[in-house]
C-alpha cells in the first residue's frame, strides 16, 4: 500500500496489505519535574501474596518503581516523554526480552511489553483458543512450548517488578479481510480480550507448570491497554476494551502531536507516529517493521545494507525525538519487535536510540501506563492548549508564557485505577 502524500508513506508496493503496518512472529522464533521518572510514589508495607485463581497470578501489592504523576506548574516546560513498546513480547533463544530489560535498567527507562496471550498457551492446548471467525486451535503466530512459557514468565515477573507495563497484543494475530481483526465486531473483540486474559490467568492449569512462581500481579488490574495486530480493528476494539477497564489504545496511526481521548470510547488514543526516513522524501511509521518494509521488503535483505538500514532507523527516530524535544514536546511513541530482521540491525539501532535519548535532561522514557497516569492528572485546558501545537512546533512566546495562564482551575486528581478484584 502506498500513501501518496509526502508525509505518509507506509508501504513499498500497491499490492501490499495492512500487514505492512505491523508484524509479529511465533514465540518459538520471534525470528525535570512534572512527569514520571522523578518523584517516587510511596509504596508502604508490602502486602502478603494473595494467589488468584489457580495460582498463575497473584496480588502482591502496589507495583514497585512507579513514580507518582505530577501536574504541570504554571509556565513549566512539559517533560519529553518517550515510550518504547514491544509487540508480542516473549522470550526465546535470542534472549532479546532479557537483553532490553537490562538496557532499560541501565538508562532508567520503563517500557511497555504487549504480550500475546497464546505465548502462554502450549501447542498441545491450542484447541482452547477460538479466535473470532476461525476454527478452534488456529493462530497465525502459533503457540508456545513449556520451555518458552517458563522463559517468558521469568521475564514478565522481572519486568513488572522493575516498573514496566504488561499490556496485550491479544492472541492469534489475524490480519486482512478474511476473518482478520479488522472485520471483528465489538462482541468478538470482547471474546478475544477475555481469552487473552484467560491465558495469562490460567497458564498453570494449561501448561502443567505448577511448580513455577505466579506472576506478581492481578492481570484484571494490570491490563489497561494494548495494540492490535497489524494496527487493524481499532474502531470496534476500543468500545470492547472500555468495557474491560482499558484506559488507552496504541493501534492508531498519527503525527507527532499531543494525544487526546477517543470521543466514542473515552480511551486515550496514543498512536504510532510518522517519523523521518532519512534519505527518502516521505515519512514512515515509528516501528522497526515499517522501516524494514520500506528498506528491504524482506527480513533477509542484503547483508551489505544491514548497517545502513539500522543507522537509518536510529537516525530517523533521533530526528523525530529532536524535533519534539526542541518543539512541541509531544510524546514520542516507538513500536518494536523482539526480532533479528536483517541481521539484527534494528535491535542495535533501538539500543543506540535508548542510549541517546533516555539520559537527556527533562526526558522521561516511560511506559504507556505512566504516560496516561500523567495525562490524567493534567488540567484539561492545558492539554487542549498543547494539542494546538503542530509537529515540531515550539510555542512562539516560549513555554513560560505559553503555559502561564490557567484557563481552568481544578483540584489535583488521581489517575483512574480499576478496583482490585
Amino acid at each position: 500500500m502506498i500513501v501518496t502524500t509526502k508525509r505518509a508513506a507506509f508501504g513499498i508496493a500497491t499490492a501490499a496489505t495492512a500487514a505492512v503496518f505491523a508484524a509479529c512472529s511465533a514465540p518459538g522464533g520471534p525470528g525535570g519535574a512534572g512527569g514520571p521518572g522523578g518523584k517516587k510514589a510511596a509504596q508502604g508495607p508490602r502486602s502478603s501474596v494473595r494467589l488468584i485463581g489457580d495460582g498463575s497470578t497473584a496480588y502482591t501489592g502496589p507495583q514497585p518503581e512507579l513514580p507518582e504523576p505530577e501536574r504541570l506548574k504554571e509556565g513549566q516546560t512539559p517533560p519529553q516523554f518517550v515510550v518504547f513498546s514491544w509487540d508480542g513480547a516473549g522470550e526465546d533463544g535470542q534472549r532479546l526480552f532479557s537483553h532490553f530489560r537490562e538496557v532499560a535498567r541501565k538508562h532508567n527507562a520503563k517500557m511497555t511489553y504487549f504480550l500475546s496471550g497464546v505465548y502462554l498457551l502450549p501447542k498441545e492446548k491450542g484447541i482452547l483458543y477460538t479466535a473470532p471467525r476461525h476454527e478452534a486451535g488456529q493462530s497465525e503466530i502459533g503457540f508456545n512450548d513449556r520451555e518458552g512459557i517458563k522463559d517468558t514468565l521469568a521475564q514478565l515477573r522481572a519486568a513488572w517488578r522493575e516498573g514496566n507495563e504488561i499490556g496485550t497484543h491479544f492472541n492469534g494475530h489475524f490480519c486482512g479481510t478474511d476473518g482478520g481483526v479488522g472485520t471483528w465486531s465489538v462482541d468478538e473483540w470482547k471474546s478475544e480480550i477475555s481469552q487473552a486474559k484467560s491465558f495469562v490467568k490460567n497458564w498453570k492449569t494449561n501448561s502443567g507448570l505448577n511448580a513455577e512462581q505466579p506472576l506478581p500481579f492481578d492481570y484484571d488490574r494490570e491490563l489497561i491497554g494494548g495494540r492490535t495486530p497489524c494496527l487493524e480493528g481499532q474502531k470496534n476494539m476500543m468500545p470492547a476494551a472500555k468495557e474491560m477497564n482499558f484506559r488507552y489504545d496504541s493501534s492508531g496511526i498519527g503525527n507527532q502531536v499531543w494525544p487526546g481521548k477517543d470521543a466514542a470510547s473515552g480511551l486515550w488514543d496514543i498512536p504510532l507516529q510518522l517519523v523521518p526516513l532519512p534519505g527518502r522524501d516521505f515519512e514512515t511509521l515509528s516501528m522497526d517493521y515499517n522501516f524494514m518494509v520500506n528498506q528491504s521488503g524482506t527480513t533477509q535483505g542484503s547483508p551489505s545494507m544491514h548497517e545502513y538500514w539500522g543507522n537509518q532507523l536510529r537516525d530517523g527516530l533521533l530526528q523525530a525525538f529532536d524535533r519534539a524535544y526542541k518543539g512541541n514536546r509531544a510524546p514520542l511513541i516507538i513500536g518494536n519487535h523482539f526480532e533479528s530482521w536483517n541481521g539484527g540491525t534494528y535491535m542495535r539501532a533501538l539500543e543506540q536510540t535508548i542510549e541517546s535519548v533516555c539520559d537527556q535532561r527533562d526526558v522521561r522514557c516511560v511506559s504507556f501506563r505512566q504516560l496516561v497516569d500523567w495525562l490524567d492528572v493534567q488540567e484539561p485546558s492545558v492539554l487542549a492548549k498543547l494539542r494546538t501545537l503542530g509537529v515540531g512546533e515550539a510555542p512562539k512566546p516560549g513555554w513560560k508564557t505559553f503555559l502561564a495562564a490557567r484557563l481552568q482551575a481544578a483540584e489535583p486528581v488521581k489517575p483512574a485505577v480499576a478496583e482490585h478484584r
